[in-house]
């Protein structure tokens, strides 16, 4: 068994129950949201709690959960900000850029899978110039 079960047996019982939470609280609002809106609208019928969290979770099926994904997406000005940045580098700088980003972002370590900008590397470089 891992150490983490031991050290910290609240997280198996307290992200359930927030996860739990949330739904019902985002099920909540989907509910208000439309017996307050579409009936007068859409001349629908009003729903119950549990018709809104079906149609929340439907919805996150078909659309999709939000997340970025490896590939694309993200914010359109970070994107920009990217690659204005990347454009006024040399190759050798966008490369060592790119896998630096690439570590950083890719593989975890450190507390909640944070690394620091430049890792293990420019660290020993800054303590050899000093």
């Amino acid at each position: 068994m891992k150490k983490i079960f031991f050290a910290r047996p609240y997280r198996f019982i307290f992200f359930p129950l927030a996860a739990a939470a949330f739904l019902s609280l985002i099920s909540f609002i989907v509910m208000h949201l439309w017996n307050y809106l579409l009936p007068g609208l859409l001349h629908v019928d009003m729903i119950t709690f549990w018709q809104a969290m079906a149609l929340f979770v439907l919805c996150k099926i078909l659309f999709g959960f939000g997340g970025r994904g490896k590939f694309g997406g993200g914010a359109p000005c970070m994107r920009q900000k990217m690659e204005e940045r990347l454009k006024h580098m040399s190759p050798e700088e966008q490369q060592r850029f790119k896998e630096q980003f690439s570590n950083r972002m890719c593989h975890k370590s450190g507390h909640w899978g944070r690394r620091d900008w430049f890792g293990e590397e420019a660290k020993q470089e800054d303590k050899k110039a000093d």
